[in-house]
């Protein structure tokens, strides 16, 4: 379990410096004024990417070192955790979503018209879908990336992910970051 915090405490680490690096080049005001900027727009676009890879890449490492039995904190449920902070202190949201119709938790389904439609477009095999929104006044980016089947560790937990096709989408990030 030492290990698993100080993983997740070193992904914390470099998201914070990664997402620091992107500064702003509109005001909120101007955004709301105008719109996104396309220069915003994709400054946000490239945001998520990151956060996608990163998130994904530190899910899969920490379950392959640290991953061992099924006795073992899942990977997945810590991200989970740490998700929760994220949003909590305002950077972002971000969930994990089942594609399989097996959810690991009952909270990991679509919640919305968006999420709804995104799961059927990636299980269709696209590799993307977006969307802008107004919130409270503010636009965000609603975007959804598949979760396929990366290592035979995964069906520890997964068990139904056992005669899933490896690459085959089986969840889901759904993100919903400000254009900043």
């Amino acid at each position: 379990m030492l290990k698993i915090v100080t993983a997740l405490g070193t992904t914390v680490l470099l998201l914070t410096l990664a997402v620091s690096n992107f500064v702003a080049a509109e005001t909120p005001q101007e955004i709301k004024q105008a719109g996104p900027s396309k220069a915003a727009l994709e400054r946000t676009r490239k945001t998520v990417r990151m956060l996608d890879d990163i998130y994904k890449s530190s899910i899969v490492l920490i379950t392959d070192k640290y991953v061992n039995d099924e006795n073992d904190y899942p990977a997945g449920s810590a991200f989970v955790a740490l998700f929760k902070s994220m949003d909590k202190k305002g950077y972002h949201k971000v969930r994990l979503i089942d594609l399989t119709g097996e959810p690991y938790e009952a909270e990991n389904v679509a919640n919305d018209d968006f999420e709804k439609q995104g799961a059927k477009q990636l299980l269709a095999g696209k590799a993307l879908v977006e969307q802008i929104i107004e919130k409270d006044g503010k636009p965000y980016l609603r975007t959804m990336t598949p979760v396929p089947v990366v290592m035979q560790k995964c069906v520890m937990c997964h068990p139904h992910y056992a005669d899933a096709k490896k690459g085959a989408a089986i969840g889901a990030m759904s993100y919903t970051l400000p254009i900043e």
